[in-house]
């Protein structure tokens, strides 16, 4: 009997030794590889001499060697697959904890069952599916015994630990990095589940050409379990006709191209980024192909308008001014003609983005006037620059040597216009591209203007 049988079934489940998997059960749960040796990918990690399997190997001989750690990566790479055949190869207690249904009482339980299991000498792998879903108690609540080793605590995550997981707990944690898997690997795992008749559909005795197998493996985006879930309902439609799965029995079984993507979540962010560098490159193709993946994903239009405004003020700034305008113009024509009609309009803007002269002079130079503005003495205005409406106000001082440049030839004044502290202080520095080099010439021209009304030597500075 074990020690894990009081704990609820519905978040949790623990396992001693590897479960038999019911014929009924969904193919990818089906072809979930048992061993090291049928694991498929991540070798930067479990290759021989590579940093897990090392510790894995260790492990097995010593059960001192495995920490804690977070895995960190898409869906359908292997994250508790992965999770459970550590448990099997280290002879460990499995315990799989679902951040979606558990709660604190749940934690308890198991972890007052994994402490009689240690004085037992038998250790329990906790792993914890979903772990960037539980709040900051939650995971406060693993803290104690993570740090005494009463559990070895594996996290699955497909969000940024650095964001998702608290300091305390992740300093304790080894994370590690699991990539997608290549669409020339997925299509092999595809063949193998065709051909194999203890686990897979090999019984069914169904063919497949090579490039229907290739597009479900495209359109799985690297997620191996989605993958799988096509090729079964591609193998249900198959078995009702011919018996052999073409491109056509694989595009009726896609319906929908598995897209990596969450509004809230890191890939938001990765694609956003990928689509504003882009344009700061001047990369009309690339540019549009990352604005198509975000709508084609459901991204908000009016959010997509609110970056690429950003773009136009922050890396196009004053060498092409108009292209704010253009792109203000993109955000009202999908207010007025709504996704996808509107969707053009954006597109129209990105690539003028791309093609725009560049400069981030006057971002530049506004970024140094707020850290000027926050690290200085918050000086007072210049008497001079100040109204005086009233009598006392001129008796004062103010407003007195003020200069009125309409009134000055070349509508210039010799006047100073920061505080006595800032004098001379310069922030903007216009660019020779596009329009802002023409700024530059007028600049130049307004520091000739106000030098010779002093009567000073111009400076080659």
């Amino acid at each position: 009997m074990s020690l894990f049988d009081g704990v609820p079934e519905s978040p949790v489940g623990s396992a001693k030794g590897t479960l038999p998997v019911s014929a009924s059960a969904p193919l990818a749960e089906r072809m979930r590889p048992r061993t090291l040796d049928e694991y498929v990918g991540q070798e930067h990690l479990l290759a021989v001499g590579k940093p897990l399997r090392v510790q894995i190997d260790r492990d097995a001989q010593d059960a001192q060697s495995l920490g804690s750690m977070i895995f960190w990566g898409p869906p359908g790479v292997g994250k508790t697959t992965l999770a459970k055949i550590i448990a099997e190869t280290t002879k460990a207690n499995f315990v799989e904890f679902s951040a979606v249904l558990s709660g604190i009482k749940e934690i308890k339980q198991v972890m007052a069952a994994a402490a009689q299991a240690a004085e037992m000498q038998s250790r329990t792998i906790l792993f914890v599916d979903e772990i960037h879903r539980f709040n900051k108690a939650q995971q406060d609540a693993f803290l104690p015994y993570v740090e005494r080793g009463t559990i070895r605590l594996i996290g699955a995550t497909t969000e940024n630990p650095s964001f998702e997981i608290i300091s305390a707990l992740l300093s304790r944690c080894r994370v590690y990095v699991l990539q997608p898997l290549s669409e020339e690997r997925i299509a092999g795992l595809l063949r193998n589940a065709l051909d194999d008749k203890e686990r897979g559909l090999g019984s069914l005795e169904l063919t497949a050409d090579d490039d229907a197998l290739e597009l479900m493996a495209s359109y799985s985006s690297g997620d191996c379990r989605s993958a799988y879930n096509t090729l079964e309902v591609a193998a249900q439609v198959a078995t009702e006709g011919s018996k052999h799965i073409d491109k056509e029995v694989a595009r009726e079984a896609i319906q929908q191209r598995v897209l990596m993507y969450d509004k809230s979540g890191e890939e938001h962010y990765n694609l956003i980024s990928a689509l504003h560098k882009s344009v700061r490159n001047s990369d009309p193709d690339a540019a549009l192909y990352w604005l198509a993946r975000m709508f084609a994903a459901g991204e908000d239009p009016l959010y997509l308008a609110r970056r690429v405004v950003r773009m136009a003020v922050e890396d196009i700034g004053l060498a092409a001014p108009e292209a704010l305008n253009l792109c203000l113009s993109a955000k009202e024509a999908i207010d007025f003609l709504g996704s996808p009609e509107g969707d053009l309009a954006l597109a129209e803007a990105v690539v003028y983005l791309c093609l725009a002269p560049k400069s981030n002079a006057v971002y530049t130079a506004y970024g140094a006037v707020q850290q000027e503005v926050e690290e200085t003495r918050q000086e007072p205005v210049p008497l001079h620059l100040r109204n005086a409406p009233t009598r006392l106000m001129k008796e004062l001082g103010y407003a007195k040597g003020y200069r009125y440049a309409h009134d000055e030839e070349d509508r210039v004044a010799d006047m100073e216009c920061l505080p006595d502290s800032l004098r001379g202080r310069s922030y903007y520095h216009p660019t020779q591209e596009g329009r802002e080099k023409q700024l530059a010439q007028r600049m130049e021209e307004i520091r000739k203007l106000r030098v010779g009304k002093r009567g000073g030597r111009i400076s080659d500075q």
